[in-house]
């Protein structure tokens, strides 16, 4: 069936990946037709949750013209501790503190909050011209030199690129025909906001109990965004409870360092497992973001890996394109694959080794991270390379993660 409307790359999708990667190509590409569709398009905006935006993906956001928008919003992560610890315990011990900057002036993190985000991405891609569709994709087919593909609406465009940015129950996944492999993790992570009485200096800490992390993250004017990892079950008891005893559940994790608690937004739960697609490419498909992996977030770095998909796939295809060459064609999306899916494999094993050893009541395995987490505390090179690494700053990074133009 002959399409009604042709474009250079379509993308499902218009979650933080998806916009980043249409302004991307459009800003390297700037007579490269990109199309996002999504059916949420209208209420991307209304997202209550908040993101830890590594040093390297906010080079990208100040790249492709987003970061400004943001910037007075974003909250900067001064200093980092960990603690190891039970519930009952009547102190939590310090093992690990991570401070400085990858650069000077330049903290290693920001917290951001979604809808600033995801408002600024969706302004920044209607200035460069994205076309920018409240619509479903609903299928497609292969034709002579590109792809078919059915809008629920009932438009049929062509595109020499599909790009699955649709999230972790992604359909055009699932229509390509690529397999997941992972699993669950029998945990779910409660998400909220939280203000308090005393400011919080920029200080993130992540408390590891038996059940899951509970990670405190810091926003502006004196709230935290809250990550509180349980098994399913508790984390379904714990959100049905009335407010008054939410909060004394919050309260005996977050403790009464920064005075006195307020839940000051929704509070939500989400299933926790770890699923990385068997490829990352098909015929003139690529995937970026949760359609592609789905980590742990037990160190912060889900969205920061949809960002790194971003910057590898908008630099292949901007290189491939100025060359005269199809930005579908399969060498160019194999430069994408064997860029990104070792590094996910590798953040996936990581995480998936810090969930096993830290989500455990075993006092044989407790000693054993403590004493291990005290000599990388003593270390200060060690702390270094970690704090790059957290910061996406290692390895073979992409222009746009190094905050150059593509």
């Amino acid at each position: 069936m002959e399409a009604d409307q042709r474009t250079d790359v379509l993308i499902g999708g218009a979650g933080v990946a998806g916009l980043a990667l249409a302004i991307a190509l459009r800003e390297g590409l700037p007579g490269f037709a990109v199309t996002v569709v999504d059916p949420s398009l209208d209420r991307m905006a209304g997202d209550p949750r908040a993101s830890a935006i590594v040093a390297a993906a906010q080079r990208l956001f100040a790249a492709i013209g987003v970061w400004e928008a943001v910037a007075s919003q974003a909250q900067p992560i001064l200093d980092m501790v960990v603690t190891d610890s039970r519930l009952t315990d009547a102190v939590r011990p310090v093992f690990l503190t991570f401070d400085g900057d990858v650069a000077p002036g330049e903290p290693f993190a920001h917290m951001v909050e979604n809808g600033p985000l995801q408002a600024a991405l969706l302004a920044r891609a209607r200035e460069l011209g994205v076309d920018l569709r409240n619509d479903a994709i609903a299928g497609f087919t292969h034709a002579p030199l590109g792809l078919s593909v059915g809008l629920a609406g009932g438009t049929r465009l062509g595109a020499r690129l599909l790009v699955a940015a649709d999230g972790a129950r992604s359909l055009i996944r699932r229509q390509a025909g690529i397999a997941v492999r992972g699993w669950n993790y029998g945990q779910s992570a409660i998400v909220t906001t939280v203000a308090h009485e005393r400011d919080h200096g920029g200080r993130a800490e992540e408390h590891f109990l038996p059940a899951g992390p509970f990670a405190i993250l810091p926003l502006k004017h004196c709230r935290s965004s809250i990550v509180w990892t349980e098994r399913e079950a508790e984390a379904a008891r714990i959100l049905a409870l009335p407010d008054r005893a939410f909060h004394a559940e919050l309260e005996r994790r977050f403790g009464l360092h920064l005075g006195e608690l307020t839940v000051a937004g929704p509070r939500r739960a989400y299933p926790i497992g770890l699923w990385v697609a068997r490829d990352f490419v098909a015929d003139r498909i690529a995937l970026v973001g949760d359609a592609a992996h789905v980590i742990h977030p037990i160190a912060g770095q889900g969205l920061n890996m949809g960002l790194k998909d971003v910057a590898a796939l908008a630099e292949a295809v901007v290189d491939a394109t100025r060359l005269g060459l199809d930005p579908g064609a399969h060498a160019v999306l194999e430069r994408y694959q064997c860029w990104r899916r070792f590094d996910t494999m590798a953040m996936g094993i990581a995480t998936d080794g810090l969930n096993r050893l830290f989500s455990n009541r075993s006092d044989a395995l407790r000693l054993l991270r403590d004493v291990g987490l005290g000599m990388v505390d003593r270390l200060p090179g060690l702390k270094r390379l970690f704090i790059r690494e957290a910061a996406g700053l290692v390895g073979e990074v992409p222009k746009l993660l190094k905050g150059e133009a593509l």
